[in-house]
């Protein structure tokens, strides 16, 4: 739709106008708030921060001013976007460990390693570190563009004239909208070989510039140990970095030995304590058994974060799984993007390092076209200088005759000598020949009296000796890229002497290897009243039990800590609860409800079982219908927490489970007894029940009638006198064997 104008109302296509205006949004943010400059290496707010200091006259030798003065100053000029951000920038500027050259010098507290916050802005003072000074110092040479801030009150530069790559050596983060920039400190030596070497062969390759980069240096140390994927994230733009807490291992106090983290990766700079903590929670959760103590011994001489070690444990695998678990090891994402020319681009290494050395032509070029100029003028006043001691009689004369300042200059400068009063007439003609330029007149008319000394004579000579040789200089560097080279050459070496530092961070490639858990088997009983309470105890306090306190527990289950507790219902199910996941408690201590341990909710629970003596065993299991068979406990193994245990028919349950061992099945004959609901039994050989699949409905056992059921069941070997049954005794004796499924007979008492 077009735009119309109907009684001062602007009708617009309104998807038209939000794409019009997020893609506005977004360039701004994108340009002016989150991604850095190639040529300088700061974002907007950084270097407005920077700026703003240098107006402020905080260069390293002067004292500290207040930050809210400098935030102050930075918002009310140049960045418009609220205190707290322009604080968190000037903040970050101050981290000797996330960057490698620090730009601000912070005077307070500015916050830690641990993940201290800094002080209010109240509180602290800064002023411009020498790092800094490598970027502004030649701010006042009109080597860069300055532009008109928000309100057109101010001037400020569009990018800051750094001499140092910046970009590579700090590095930086930024989400912008739809893209994100997070490039790695780097050495700062490693960087300026780099750069210098680009400079001898601009043909260089990126495997051949990593000769001199071979990766990202962290100011927190630590290792990269996947060094072999750093070429194809300095070639792509993007890539990840594993990178690795560095760690020695020492002995301890009773045997024990101690994980010592001397250096922790990047990710974790500036949030020191939650690494700890991470590591704390670990140990308190039983993540890994073999941590017995975590301790944070760090100080001024750095990191000390100590993990203490059980004795007897692979302190190896413990640090397997500590890389896995913890923040110990981590990743970091690299994204090489930053802003050309008012538009995101994606640089590899080569092409950073390119940016960087023709931004610096572009530099020195200026520099060195001002010098020049500078020079030239000079020389122009010198000469005249020069010149007029030999005629400074005649200047003399021209000046007594003159009537102006005015009248003396035009002589000086075009031989006008019409109004001027000479001695003679040979004055009068020499001075028609003067034909000194604007500025030597000038010069020549302000001269001091006491520049006629013959020493300060001599002194224009050798001055003018000086500039020529100047001249010359800078017109050999402008007339020959390779000279322009020199000298940009010769100033990196001298940054390189000033902010070199040895390599924190190693790269190797390391492969990572599993976490084994390492778990210590122990017997324990499983312990369950009435109630349905559930708790562990270990076996000595088992043996101090008295038998009393025993008598209140309906179940007792001995299993191994790593084992199962199986449960078998009369619903046909059968649940499995991790014997590690049981509280192990102290006898008093109730413990927890079964039905929180699993999912049986008010299914009634038959038999519990170890599953480690489940499957050494057979069950013979019984349905109240009658129906019985045998089924392998190899049957039940299985990873799911529920599973049917066997197949029922319709209002059908389980009467009875009868655990059976290999050697009891074995030894002598056994005999199955069946009790009904009406007071029937029946007797017959166990050998006559069939082994089947747990998906198996069974055989018939008895023959019912109706709405008679099974009520119990048992084997008994064939001396069984007696048997039990809800606290009654029953002679197993005079329950005659007969053959499977045949009717019962009245059971005696």
């Amino acid at each position: 739709m077009s735009n119309t104008t109907v009684d001062n109302i602007i009708q617009l296509d309104f998807s038209e106008e939000m794409r019009t205006s997020y893609r506005n949004y977004a360039m701004s943010v994108i340009i002016a708030r989150a991604l850095p400059d190639v040529r300088d290496g700061l974002k907007p707010v950084q270097r407005r921060i920077l700026y703003a200091m240098t107006e402020l006259g905080l260069d390293p030798k002067k004292p500290h001013r207040k930050s809210a003065r400098i935030v102050g100053d930075t918002m009310g000029k140049y960045h418009p976007h609220g205190d707290s951000s322009i604080y968190d920038a000037l903040v970050h500027m101050t981290e000797d460990y996330s960057l490698p050259i620090p730009l601000v010098d912070g005077h307070g507290n500015f916050g830690s390693l641990d993940g201290d916050p800094a002080a209010a802005m109240r509180y602290t003072e800064a002023r411009l570190s020498a790092g800094a000074m490598a970027l502004l110092e030649n701010l006042d040479k009109n080597l860069v563009e300055f532009i008109p801030n928000f309100d057109d009150s101010e001037k400020e530069p569009v990018v800051l004239p750094s001499m140092l790559p910046n970009l590579l050596i700090n590095g930086t983060t930024g989400i912008a909208v739809g893209m994100a920039t997070n490039i790695p400190p780097h050495n700062p030596g490693e960087v300026i070989d780099g750069v210098i070497a680009y400079m001898d062969r601009p043909s260089i390759t990126i495997p051949e510039l990593m000769q001199y980069i071979p990766g990202p240096d962290f100011p927190t140390g630590g290792t990269i140990i996947n060094s072999n994927d750093l070429l194809a994230m300095y070639e792509n733009g993007e890539g990840k970095i594993k990178i690795r807490s560095k760690v020695e291992i020492e002995a301890s106090d009773a045997g024990r030995k101690n994980i010592v983290i001397t250096e922790i990766p990047y990710t974790c700079a500036g949030n020191k304590t939650k690494l700890v903590e991470n590591l704390v929670s670990l140990m308190k959760d039983k993540v890994f058994e073999e941590i017995y103590d975590v301790r944070d011994e760090s100080s001024k001489e750095g990191v000390r974060i100590v993990v203490e070690v059980k004795r007897d444990r692979d302190t190896t695998n413990l640090l397997n799984g500590l890389y896995k678990k913890s923040a110990m090891e981590d990743t970091y994402g690299v994204n090489l993007l930053a802003v050309k020319d008012n538009q995101p681009i994606q640089f590899n290494l080569k092409g950073l390092i390119q940016e960087f050395v023709a931004f610096q032509e572009e530099l020195y070029t200026k520099q060195y076209e001002h010098l020049l100029a500078k020079a030239l003028a000079r020389q122009e006043i010198v000469n005249g200088l020069v010149r007029a001691t030999d005629l400074i009689d005649l200047i003399i004369e021209i000046l007594r005759g003159s009537t102006s300042v005015a009248q003396a200059k035009a002589c000086m400068t075009t031989g006008n000598t019409t109004g001027i009063t000479f001695k003679s007439k040979q004055s009068e003609k020499l001075a028609a020949t003067l034909d000194f330029t604007e500025r030597q007149a000038d010069a020549i008319l302000a001269m001091q009296l006491s520049k006629l000394i013959g020493l300060e004579i001599l002194k224009l000579h050798e001055e003018n000796q000086n500039l020529a040789k100047q001249i010359e200089e800078y017109r050999t560097i402008l007339g020959s890229k390779k000279e322009l080279y020199k000298v940009i050459k010769s100033q990196l070496r001298d940054y390189k002497k000033q902010f070199n530092r040895p390599r924190c961070t190693e790269i190797a490639h390391l492969q990572t290897s599993d976490y084994v858990e390492e778990v210590r088997i122990e017997d324990l009983y499983v312990l369950v009243d009435r109630f349905g309470y559930t708790k562990c105890v270990d076996t000595a306090t088992f043996s101090r039990t008295p038998e009393e306190s025993l008598r209140e527990f309906t179940h007792i289950i001995r299993v191994k800590n790593t084992d199962k507790l199986c449960l078998f219902t009369a619903e046909g199910n059968m649940y499995q609860i991790k014997v590690s996941a049981i509280p192990r408690c102290k006898l008093r201590e109730k413990g927890t409800l079964i039905q929180n341990l699993c999912k049986v909710d008010k299914e009634n629970i038959l038999l519990y079982l170890a599953f480690e003596e489940l499957f050494e065993s057979q069950l013979l299991f019984i349905s109240k219908s009658g129906f019985i068979k045998l089924v392998s406990g190899i049957e039940f193994e299985t990873n799911r927490s529920v599973v049917a245990s066997t197949k029922l028919d319709e209002g059908d349950a389980i009467a009875a489970i009868v655990p059976l061992s290999a050697a009891q099945i074995l030894g002598s004959e056994l005999k199955v007894i069946l009790l009904t609901q009406d007071g029937l039994s029946l007797g017959f050989l166990l050998s006559e029940v069939p082994e089947l699949k747990k998906t198996g409905r069974g055989v018939k056992g008895i023959q019912l009638e109706k709405k008679d059921t099974v009520a119990f069941a048992t084997v008994v070997s064939p001396d069984a006198e007696v048997f039990e049954y809800d606290k009654k005794a029953y002679s197993a004796k005079k329950v005659r064997c007969r053959k499977r499924g045949a009717k019962g007979q009245k059971a005696t008492l």
